[in-house]
C-alpha cells in the first residue's frame, strides 16, 4: 500500500491544520466586520447624544449602556471619540463652569458637585473651577439677591413679614450652592437696599 497508517495519519493532522487556520482566518474575518458594524451603531447614536449637547465620557457611556450597547463596544467608540477630539472632559468641564456660572448663577460648590455627578475627575474640576474668584462668587450672588429683592413690591409692614422676604432671598441663593454665610450677608443687604426704594 502506498500510504502507512502513519502517513495516513499525518496527513489528516496536516489538512485539520489547514481547516483550523482557514476557520480562524475566515472567524477573524467575521469578527471583525461584526465588531466594525457594531462600533457604527454605537457611533451614530453617540454622535446623536453630542449633536444634543456635550457631554462627559462618564455621561455619554452611562446613555449609551443605558441603550444595551456592548460596554466593550462602547468603550471603544469612545477611546475612537477622544482620539478625534469629539469628546474631551477638561475641555468639557471648562465651559460648563463658565456657562453655569454666568447664566446660572451657580457657586463653586453647586458646580463642583455637577462635575463630580458626570464623572469629571478631582483635577480637572479644580481647574475648571479656577475661572471662579471670590470676587465673582460674590458679584453672582449679589445680582440673583438684587433679581429677587426687586420682586418685593412694597415694604414689609413688621419683622415678621420682613424675615419671609429675607428668607425667599437667601433661599435664591442657597439652591445655586452659596455658603450660608454669604447668602445671609448679600441677601440683608439686598433686602435693606430694595426697602429704602421702596420708600423713598
Amino acid at each position: 500500500m502506498s500510504n502507512s497508517p502513519r502517513n495516513s495519519q499525518a496527513e489528516k493532522l496536516a489538512r485539520l491544520e489547514q481547516a483550523l487556520e482557514h476557520y480562524q482566518q475566515h472567524g477573524s474575518d467575521l469578527f471583525n466586520h461584526a465588531e466594525d458594524e457594531a462600533k457604527q451603531h454605537v457611533r451614530r447614536r453617540a454622535l446623536l447624544l453630542l449633536d444634543q449637547r456635550a457631554r462627559s465620557r462618564h455621561e455619554l457611556r452611562q446613555r449609551l449602556l443605558s441603550l444595551d450597547f456592548e460596554s466593550d463596544i462602547v468603550e471603544a467608540v469612545l477611546d475612537d471619540f477622544e482620539a478625534a477630539k469629539l469628546l474631551d472632559d477638561r475641555a468639557f468641564a471648562q465651559e460648563w463652569v463658565r456657562q453655569r456660572h454666568e447664566r446660572r448663577g451657580k457657586s463653586r460648590k453647586a458646580l463642583d458637585i455637577e462635575l463630580k455627578d458626570k464623572g469629571i475627575s478631582a483635577h480637572i474640576r479644580a481647574e475648571a473651577l479656577d475661572q471662579i474668584d471670590s470676587n465673582d462668587e460674590h458679584n453672582v450672588a449679589t445680582q440673583l439677591a438684587m433679581k429677587k429683592a426687586r420682586e418685593i413690591k412694597k415694604p414689609p409692614v413688621d419683622f415678621h413679614e420682613q424675615q419671609k422676604y429675607l428668607r425667599r432671598i437667601v433661599g435664591v441663593l442657597a439652591r445655586r450652592g452659596f455658603n450660608e454665610g454669604l447668602s445671609f450677608s448679600i441677601a440683608k443687604e439686598a433686602l435693606e437696599t430694595r426697602v429704602s426704594e421702596l420708600e423713598t
